[in-house]
């Protein structure tokens, strides 16, 4: 049986990586969207370790995060099929459409199909697609074959299977090659890019007898560390991410080591809130682990570059970003800003090419984002920064949607040599983002409530000036009180200023709510 089964996952592959080949016969076709006809089918499943996905507030709604690919639908030539867990809100599909310019809403609508497999279970999106045998006869019979491919939140084993059975290429890298963005393939990419990184181990860990060797062989090697970071290889967003504090046992002797490691692993501060040693060194044997310096310093940054690979091989660098990150450590991801500081974004886009053309080697495809630690050294010639890489996403992540929703927008292009986006009109583009605009306060809120207080407020987006708010994640709203917010604007001050005004709006629209509702129910007794 085991043969049959090897026989038929080797089948599997062969007519995945058949399909794949497709892409590269019409890749200027698929790059040039704007006058591309063609069918494109997005599955935003989260196809990740449940258990740490678990972890962020209101994950089920991360499928709204490729939203902004209806934007893709003012290509008046462009049919999307859009498939979903739940159905989406019609608001929220009304609020993307009516973002398009120049594209009558009912046009837009017309070529826009919704599915949902009506699954609120905490299955991957693909594989409840994939135990729904109608609905991937829907899919066969809406996509056109030789004009259709699918796109994905990440590649997983269920990706691969839903594209062999629907017959349409994906746009992403095939599964085989994930581990390297695991946290462990991470570092042995930045090892064969030769590019700066922390100290630590390349191979997976596996048991907390090797993590304990690995923390003594690290602190041997470098005896003046103070703070070491433990993390889970499949953690997401920083919150499979632990700090081992080296000082309290500082002055042990070399044969006690191993035990006042040991017992000092249960006292790291975890990242996620509801995290705790005995789930965290259970996850161990099951997705692995590995330990790295903690880089010190007194200002610090985290900036990010993404880049593409093509089907054809080539590298492009898309974006750079300086991270905002949250967490009892500032370790776990809230939000970004675009571009990166000036000082380092065109010493990160070469670190990102570099790892690229590392990863492109390897057969990887589409969406790569490379995060680094930068710390500032003050010197007599001016300020250095010191860049090291600290890993790697084979997906689209939290950069992805915010950087694509400005440049489907504006049909604007990125400056390599400025490390800048410009409009159509040559205007420069900014933006803050975020997927965490969370608040107690904001719970209740429907998504049509939200669209009342940006037409009251007037914070939608305005498609003359090119500046204003695109939200995202709004089924998010009512249930866990938060919400994404990509905020544009004519220079950093500006987009900051736009998203300053709209959390003070909604906490005055929330605030007053309250208000009224307390004096309704003392009126009522």
């Amino acid at each position: 049986m085991q043969i049959l089964d090897n026989s038929l996952l080797l089948e599997q592959e062969l007519k995945f990586r058949q399909l794949q080949g497709h892409l590269r016969d019409f890749w200027h076709t698929v790059e040039d969207f704007d006058r591309s006809d063609g069918d494109i089918l997005v599955i935003p499943s989260l196809s990740l370790d449940r258990r740490e996905l678990l972890k962020i507030d209101g994950v089920h709604h991360y499928e709204e995060r490729l939203l902004f690919s209806l934007i893709r639908l003012q290509n008046p030539r462009t049919r999307l099929i859009y498939v979903t867990s739940q159905p989406l809100h019609p608001s929220v599909i009304d609020y993307y459409l009516q973002l398009l310019p120049g594209i009558p809403f009912s046009h837009a609508r017309d070529r826009l199909l919704l599915l949902s497999t009506y699954d609120s279970s905490n299955k991957p999106l693909t594989q409840k697609i994939l135990e729904r045998p109608r609905l991937i006869a829907r899919l066969r019979q809406a996509l056109r074959p030789g004009k259709s491919f699918m796109i994905c939140y990440n590649s997983s084993n269920w990706e691969r299977d839903l594209s062999v059975a629907i017959g349409v290429p994906l746009y992403a890298s095939d599964p085989s090659l994930q581990i390297w963005g695991t946290k462990s393939g991470s570092r042995q990419i930045f090892a064969e890019s030769k590019i700066p990184y922390p100290d630590g181990t390349n191979e997976s860990l596996w048991n907390v007898e090797e993590l304990v060797a690995a923390i003594s062989k690290l602190w041997e090697q470098k005896p003046q560390l103070k703070r070491m970071v433990v993390k889970l290889n499949e953690g997401i967003s920083g919150e499979g991410n632990a700090l081992f504090d080296l000082r309290p046992i500082q002055n042990i002797s070399p044969q006690e080591k191993p035990e006042a490691i040991k017992q000092q692993l249960q006292q790291m501060r975890f990242q996620a809130k509801s995290e705790n040693w005995d789930n965290f060194s259970g996850r161990i044997p099951e997705i692995g682990a590995i330990v790295e310096e903690f880089v010190e310093g007194e200002e610090k940054r985290s900036p990010s570059v993404q880049g593409r690979i093509t089907p054809n091989g080539e590298v492009e660098i898309l974006s750079t970003h300086d991270q905002i990150l949250g967490g009892p450590d500032g370790q776990i991801y809230l939000g970004c800003r675009f571009p990166a500081d000036n000082a380092y974004r065109m010493r990160i886009q070469d670190l990102g090419l570099q790892v690229g053309r590392v990863l492109a080697e390897k057969g990887t495809l589409e969406r790569f984002g490379v995060d680094f630690i930068a710390v500032r050294h003050p010197n007599i010639d001016g300020d250095k920064w010191d860049i090291q890489a600290i890993e790697i996403n084979l997906r689209k992540g939290g950069t992805t949607h915010p950087f694509m929703t400005l440049k489907l927008l504006t049909n604007g292009r990125y400056d390599l040599s400025t490390g800048l986006f410009y409009s159509q009109q040559g205007r420069e583009k900014y933006y803050t983002a975020t997927d965490n605009l969370q608040k107690e306060r904001y719970k209740g809120l429907l998504p049509n409530d939200l669209m009342d207080i940006i037409a009251t407020n007037r914070l939608h987006f305005d498609s003359g000036t090119e500046t204003g708010i695109v939200f995202h994640l709004m089924g998010c709203l009512s249930e866990f009180g938060k919400l994404g917010v990509t905020s544009i604007g004519d220079s950093p001050q500006q987009a900051q200023e736009i998203y300053n005004r709209l959390v003070k709006v909604l906490d005055e629209e929330t605030r007053s709510f309250s208000e009224s509702d307390l004096a309704f129910n003392h009126n009522f007794v």
